[in-house]
């Protein structure tokens, strides 16, 4: 999550069955091509066939989400996507790398039920953005809303989590005119939807030593360790409060604040968590904004801490605001979690804690944004990670 201005520092998602109801139009609308022509000129690119494409996109992902829930799915019938064939299909490649991804899944699911998690139901819905083409070749971008139904394994699970993720799909025609996807790439500064595979890009760099940028200690992974609950209400932060603005916010922005999502905008995980944080009550130390000891945010001007990943772990430390926690599983209600995903020292993710049950974090944030996902789905997808758990 990686911003202009802080690069070191900042990281920032005609034969389908009844099961397949969002796939199907787009099947029954495939393009009327010229059977029989050896040689296409240009195919045209119309509103049946961006529909096609938008149902495909929608069967690729329903896929992945089907794979990770507590059902048997398989059964010996082909995916969804699979089964898309004729004027717009998937390449024999995307096909093998749909296959292995869900496979991944699969396991990803079986590492979640043996530590307590599993989902009942998933629901995924793809609309299309745009579409763009030139000749014989056509790029889709589409938004992927995706629930799943957590399944009452304690019963004292949330009803569901979701997440909104972008994604790019390429497009290319043969010389009989068939559209096949050759390319499937996560856009946008996110990359912890639960459904994703790919791992996250971040820049092998140094973190900071001098005193104003203090080193957190990690935070153990092992299951459920006793927890001191916090007083939610009633003390100088109200952090039913933040929970209550993260869950707000998750996926309908504040318009009050900059949103940093986007191509080259660096991500909006710090600022989203910054923002819940002080709809609790922390308070504005103004200074300048890249002084890691001064905390503030606005629509106009937003200090480094406040925005960047690394930057807001540095003010926290030196201000006193937080305490390190040595297990993510004592995280309750207003605390956080960074991430460094592949251990260089520089963090790469915040996100917030706004529910915990039965003795498990949920957690909210934006870059993917993902509305109350456990610390045992996250931990079970980037098992090699390092955590950092904050008590705010």
């Amino acid at each position: 999550m990686k911003s202009r201005k802080l690069k070191h520092t900042r990281r920032r998602a005609t034969i389908l069955t009844a099961a397949a109801t969002s796939a199907v139009a787009g099947v029954a609308l495939l393009p009327n091509w010229n059977a029989g022509a050896s040689t296409a000129a240009e195919p045209q690119v119309d509103a049946k066939t961006k529909a096609a494409f938008q149902s495909l996109a929608d069967a690729v992902f329903t896929d992945r989400t089907n794979a990770l829930v507590d059902q048997p799915r398989h059964g010996g019938k082909k995916a969804l996507a699979g089964r898309f064939s004729g004027k717009v299909e998937l390449s024999s490649g995307i096909g093998r790398t749909e296959d292995a991804a869900r496979k991944q899944l699969d396991d990803r699911r079986n590492r979640l039920a043996s530590n307590g998690e599993k989902y009942s139901a998933g629901s995924t819905k793809v609309t299309l953005d745009r579409t763009q083409v030139k000749g014989r070749t056509a790029v889709v971008v589409v938004t992927e809303n995706t629930t799943l139904t957590y399944a009452k394994v304690t019963g004292g699970e949330p009803g569901t989590t979701g997440f909104q993720a972008h994604h790019e799909l390429t497009f290319r025609a043969d010389k009989q005119g068939t559209w096949k996807v050759t390319k499937i790439r996560e856009t946008g500064d996110g990359y912890l939807a639960v459904n994703q595979l790919a791992q996250p890009k971040t820049t092998t760099v140094a973190a900071k030593t001098t005193t104003t940028t203090p080193a957190a200690p990690r935070a153990a992974i092992t299951k459920r360790p006793t927890a001191v609950p916090k007083k939610l209400t009633g003390g100088e932060y109200d952090y039913q409060a933040m929970a209550a603005y993260a869950e707000k916010y998750w996926t309908n922005y504040n318009p009050a604040y900059p949103n940093f999502n986007g191509a080259g905008a660096g991500g909006d995980c710090t600022n989203f968590v910054s923002q819940a944080l002080k709809a609790g009550g922390w308070k504005h130390v103004p200074g300048y904004v890249y002084d890691y000891t001064r905390w503030f945010g606005t629509a106009d001007i937003q200090s480094h801490s406040f925005v960047g990943v690394n930057e807001w772990s540095w003010f926290a430390q030196n201000s006193k605001r937080t305490t390190s926690l040595a297990n993510v599983y004592q995280m309750d209600v207003g605390d956080v979690l960074q991430v460094d995903f592949n251990k260089d020292g520089s963090k790469d993710h915040t996100m917030i804690v706004t529910s915990r049950r039965n003795g498990v974090p949920y957690l909210t944030y934006h870059s993917t944004n993902t509305l109350r996902r456990s610390v045992t789905s996250i931990i079970s997808s980037y098992p090699n990670a390092a955590y950092y758990a904050y008590r705010t």
